[in-house]
């Protein structure tokens, strides 16, 4: 890859390096979104090897400075939790926009990175097929045991469900390859049951 993409990911790197929450990695306290961009992009390689540029900026950058917006600054509610979410994926296509400007991508590129970080095309653009099923991959390897803990059997359901529904027939079988505790196993049965 070229210097000025190295320099993008170092500089999403440098920035999420910035984030207050840890997360316990190998015995290792690593800030958390770091972390996030790391296991998002290794996701994105194993599906799809020869993935493009700006898909592969995209993955590193999709989360940048997210503990900047907290969740607890909107109301605890589906819609405060979508204006939270639609917030968040506009900051993150802001600065990741600003950090490619800055290493000297043209506006075509910064133009596709951001139309990933936002979603745009989901589903028909397969760069976007693929960001998705690496985040939610992400979500069943890594959060899906601590979202267990502070939800209801009903709302975890409902969640594996969407995660599901969005998954290619690739993703879903790499889903089903995962180690999962064995009440996440049960969860992850009875979601995909019906």
């Amino acid at each position: 890859m070229s210097l000025r993409f190295q320099r993008a990911i170092q500089r999403f790197d440098e920035e999420n390096s910035r984030d207050p929450n840890v997360e316990v990695v190998s015995g290792a306290s690593r800030p958390r979104e770091l972390v996030y961009a790391e296991r998002l992009t290794a996701w994105v390689l194993k599906l799809a090897p020869d993935a493009p540029e700006e898909l592969k900026l995209a993955a590193r950058c999709q989360h940048i400075c997210r503990w900047m917006i907290p969740r607890g600054n909107y109301e605890r509610t589906k819609a405060g939790y979508l204006r939270w979410r639609n917030e968040l994926k506009k900051f993150h296509a802001q600065k990741a926009g600003q950090i490619l400007r800055e290493v000297g991508y043209d506006e075509e590129m910064i133009a596709r990175v951001q139309a990933l970080n936002l979603k745009k095309d989901f589903p028909k653009d397969p760069s976007s097929r693929v960001l998705e099923d690496a985040l939610c991959l992400v979500f069943l390897e890594h959060q899906l045991a601590d979202l267990a803990a502070k939800s209801t059997e009903e709302q975890m359901i409902n969640a594996l469900r969407k995660s599901w529904g969005k998954m290619t027939e690739q993703a879903r079988a790499e889903a089903l390859k995962l180690e999962y505790a064995p009440q996440m196993r049960v969860l992850i049965e009875r979601a995909l049951a019906t």
